[in-house]
């Protein structure tokens, strides 16, 4: 059996800028693009030439080598010849391969947001088509809002779908523009287009994930005859994000309701590598990835209950739709105070760590654990605390340093213009050697002070450590009242590009940031020294 393409469309570029908090840098467009050329899309979507000054800059060189790099920008304005509109050229100019157009389809916006007649947009529709190839580029047609103007006004919305395809538009592509569209209407729609006469080869979904639904939205588009999914990298986008292509492209590939019938330009090779694309991405965003993301979640593959860790353990298909391999993830047992015996022996195995289930420091071990979870500790997000718990219980671990103790202060004040000035100090006293070392430093509140005082001066260990960056802190109060014991769990990366988590408990926040802090400097010595396991690091 022949499987059909599947073409993938990424906009992460221009739907996925309209992120609030997201702004890209021309080098941030440049590395973004390399990235999702080399993972082997169709179709690059870079922005809008003309309406800004990065985007503009962004097109003036072609940035795919194996990728369609696409323009994105309106169709000419009504009343105004192609040869004439000024926003038409900018696209036209723009050293792409293709022009995606945006375009109203329903008759409403038509009216309200052009200010034309229904005529005289199909007419902008064709004429732009027919600009686009007559330059010798691919032409694509985003009708926007197609899906709410197809439920107000069916014959115009057939009609501008119509006119871009028979004007030449190698893509018309549906837009469910304000993400509410339900699946069964999207299927529906989609077959009475088809049925209306724009084969399915020739259309495309861009849907939005207002109702939680961008991703099963493509999907009923694919299943009604659409051949083109248009999303962005991690579901980024305006409101509630788009279509997320990192989790449609291995069901595609995967699941085999739909690889039976589909191919898509991702092999399997390549789907390997889909965590450290979706990773490296939000560490371009400086941002920590979601770990419940499916396939490339750091948890999409994780287990803590003990009898799914049992069976999990005995056969992986037990509890995992897909292997973590096939999308370049990996397994996590983790432990907690829910896990039994079975679960902490395989989890010290995977870190290097063998112990014999009647061991008696493994029994210490797990009742560690199980005390400190009920304390607060929680193991499961802090793999390299747990991991440097491990070896301190079952075994020995180098005594890098130790702390004579540390000091922070808080101090509000006014300067001379009468302004408030909050300053936070900490002192720490470190012990490397026999030789003691007393670190000062300011910071931004006391926890960002008392980080900058350990890792100021770390005698010979200095070198290792001044790649080590705090790359997220998360703060949790376990119980009520300004006597509430906190929680600390910081996430810590090196110039590897490794992350580990680490925990610190205490009724006062500072000592428990310390403790975390702790944690991951060790850690990082640790690793330096291949002494710690490469699970906890993942």
């Amino acid at each position: 059996m022949t499987r059909e393409k599947i073409y993938l469309f990424d906009t992460t570029l221009r739907d996925g800028q309209q992120t609030p908090g997201i702004d890209f840098s021309v080098e941030d467009k440049i590395a973004i693009a390399s990235l999702l050329d080399e993972f082997g899309l169709d179709y690059v979507e870079g922005g809008y030439p003309g309406a800004n000054p990065t985007d503009t800059a962004f097109f003036s060189e072609k940035r795919t080598t194996q990728a369609r790099f696409v323009a994105f920008g309106m169709t000419k304005r009504a009343g105004i010849s192609a040869s004439n509109d000024p926003g038409l050229a900018s696209l036209v100019q723009a050293k792409s391969d293709a022009i995606c157009f945006v375009a109203k389809s329903w008759d409403y916006h038509v009216k309200v947001a052009l200010g034309c007649t229904n005529e005289e947009n199909l007419e902008s529709i064709a004429q732009s088509v027919t600009a686009c190839i007559t330059a010798g580029k691919e032409a694509l047609v985003d009708c926007e809002h197609f899906f709410d103007g197809y439920k107000a006004n069916p014959a115009y919305a057939i009609a501008c779908a119509k006119t871009a395809y028979e004007a030449g538009a190698r893509w018309v592509v549906l837009c469910d523009t304000n993400g509410g569209t339900q699946p069964p209407e999207i299927r529906a729609i989609v077959e009475a287009l088809i049925a209306a006469g724009v084969p399915g080869n020739c259309l495309g979904i861009h849907a939005h994930n207002d109702t939680g639904q961008a991703v099963a939205n493509s999907l009923a588009a694919v299943e009604a005859g659409v051949r083109q999914i248009q999303g962005t990298l991690n579901g980024i986008g305006e409101r509630c994000g788009n279509a997320n292509l990192v989790t449609l492209i291995p069901t595609l590939a995967l699941k085999e309701t739909y690889s039976h019938r589909f191919e898509t330009s991702i092999d399997s090779e390549r789907l390997t590598s889909l965590t450290r694309l979706s990773h490296a991405f939000d560490e371009l965003l400086n941002r920590s990835p979601d770990h419940q993301m499916p396939y490339v979640g750091a948890s999409a593959f994780a287990t803590k209950a003990g009898i799914h860790a049992s069976a999990l353990l005995k056969d992986p298909r037990t509890y995992e739709h897909v292997t973590p391999e096939s999308v370049g993830n990996f397994r996590k047992v983790m432990v907690s105070d829910q896990g039994g015996k079975a679960n902490f022996i395989n989890a010290l195995k995977r870190r290097g760590i063998e112990v014999g289930k009647d061991d008696p420091k493994l029994d210490h071990l797990i009742a560690l654990v199980k005390e400190r979870g009920a304390s607060g500790y929680a193991y499961e997000g802090a793999d390299a605390s747990f991991e440097l718990l491990a070896r301190r219980t079952l075994g020995t671990t180098p005594e890098f340093f130790s702390i004579e103790g540390f000091r922070v202060m808080v101090e509000r004040r006014f300067d001379s213009h009468g302004r408030v000035k909050i300053v936070s100090e900490a002192v720490v006293k470190i012990v490397i050697d026999g030789q003691t070392i007393m670190s000062v430093a300011e910071g931004d509140g006391p926890v960002n002070a008392l980080d900058l005082a350990l890792r100021k001066d770390f005698g010979k260990y200095q070198h290792e450590i001044d790649d080590l960056v705090l790359a997220d802190f998360k703060v949790r109060i376990l119980n009520g009242g300004t006597e509430a014991v906190t929680r600390v769990l910081i996430e810590s990366t090196d110039s590897d590009g490794v992350r580990w988590w680490t925990v610190g408990v205490s009724e006062n926040i500072i000592d428990a940031s310390f403790q975390a802090l702790m944690d991951s400097v060790i850690y990082k010595l640790m690793k330096n020294r291949q002494l710690a396991g490469k699970i906890a690091a993942e």
